[in-house]
């Protein structure tokens, strides 16, 4: 067969149907395009005639071409020191574990997608406010070598305005870290901690011994023995008082939550055993052979307590727990209201450090940006030093959880309103 000249393979392409349908395509998207920015561009032509003042404060509130030349250095900044240090925490957290890996057999695709596609986004969100700090010091001091600010400045752009562009970049990091922790890393949390318990030997708690609880007002359930893992528990009672006087006791030789049912409380008792007081009165249900399907206020996960249990909630089911628990009068509260308030008070973290990171390193010195890495991770381990022992304060030392939780940022936006004031102006 002879060989097609490259102008007859061109010839051919083109006069393909798959080429005709992309061209087709692509000339509808640039239609579609044009469509949409055609009610924009008759708003633009009437605002500029009708309403110049209007238009001209809408135009300074948009973000120009400084803006988006620092925002686009920042967020890229940001993502390339996260996608390096979590690199090389993976090749260091596969050294370590690699043993307990081949010892337990976890299988490869348990471990890239249950293990290390949750590790990730886990610790690359715990450690936010390093990698902002390090991405603001980093590109900052680079531009001030480059002598790039100083001519930013000689532009007639003060230190204020050019502080609007890294805030615009933190409320865009804020945004996703808040909503990493509050709605994705949860439910990640849950796969990452079930894999570690069979592969790594992190045994999660799960068997309860003698559980008392305040399950609604006035109604107090106790349990002898409780396995999480069969969700069923034994030697369980059920008492309910009305003007702190007994009119209701039940007892049932074993107990099972049901996990299919459409709504949540449903449990299951066997054997069970029913008095009712009324005055003078009594009586007595019994049912030895047919199990009991009732509504009892309480889930397995206000029974049994295991560690790092309060990041697998959700922040919607954090508040719902919290209050529950207030309710119910529990002491084991606190380290889910620590965690709680510390998601949002984490989010708002990254423009405390924005804005010392960015005074710190916006003078251009001898010496080049090592000194100013060495103090952005100073302060930022610093930082998460004060996030841990905060939290044992209130959990310990009965320090209210929204002051634990916020202290790290009140000292250090003192830190931060000092570097602005001594900044460049």
């Amino acid at each position: 067969m002879a060989k097609l000249s490259l102008r007859r393979i061109k010839r051919k392409i083109k006069g393909s149907g798959i080429f005709r349908c992309l061209k087709m395509l692509v000339l509808w998207i640039k239609q579609l395009w044009h469509y949409i920015c055609l009610p924009f561009a008759w708003l633009k032509e009437f605002a500029t005639v009708k309403h110049p003042k209007i238009w001209y404060g809408i135009t300074r509130m948009l973000p120009g071409r400084l803006d988006r030349y620092i925002i686009g250095k920042f967020i890229g900044t940001y993502f390339f020191a996260i996608l390096l240090i979590i690199s090389i925490s993976i090749v260091f957290d596969v050294n370590e574990n690699l043993s307990k890996f081949t010892e337990y057999h976890a299988p490869l695709k348990a471990i890239v997608f249950d293990y290390y596609m949750n590790f990730v986004p886990y610790f690359a969100n715990l450690f936010s406010p390093l990698f902002v700090f390090i991405a603001v010091i980093f590109f900052t001091s680079k531009m001030a070598g480059n002598s790039e600010i100083i001519a930013i400045m000689a532009a007639g752009v003060s230190f204020k305005r050019l502080m609007r562009p890294y805030m615009l970049s933190c409320v865009l990091i804020s945004i996703m870290s808040y909503y990493l922790s509050a709605y994705v890393i949860p439910h990640g949390t849950v796969i990452r901690q079930n894999f570690e318990s069979l592969y790594k030997n992190n045994k999660k708690n799960t068997y309860a011994q003698n559980v008392q609880l305040q399950v609604s007002p006035g109604v107090i359930a106790y349990m002898q023995d409780y396995d999480n893992k069969t969700k069923c528990g034994t030697g369980f009672c059920l008492d309910k008082f009305e003007n702190k006087k007994l009119i209701s006791h039940m007892t049932a030789f074993r107990i099972q939550y049901d996990t299919i049912a459409d709504e949540k409380y449903h449990w299951k008792a066997y054997n069970w055993n029913i008095r009712e007081l009324r005055g003078m009165k009594e009586k007595i249900t019994k049912g030895d052979y047919q199990p009991l399907d009732t509504v009892i206020m309480m889930e397995p996960t206000d029974l049994v307590y295991s560690k790092g249990q309060q990041e697998t909630f959700t922040s919607p089911e954090l508040k719902d727990y919290i209050s529950k628990q207030i309710d119910r009068g529990s002491a084991n509260v606190v380290r889910y209201q620590v965690e709680y308030h510390k998601r949002i008070a984490s989010s708002f973290a990254s423009f405390i450090l924005t804005i010392i990171g960015m005074s710190l390193s916006s003078r251009k010195r001898k010496g080049g940006m090592g000194m100013y890495l060495g103090i952005g991770l100073a302060l930022s381990f610093i930082y998460i030093m004060l996030q841990t022992v905060s939290a044992t304060f209130a959990i310990n030392a009965g320090t209210p959880a929204p002051l634990a939780a916020w202290a790290p940022n009140i000292i250090f936006a003192f830190v931060a309103y000092f570097c602005y004031r001594k900044a460049p102006n």
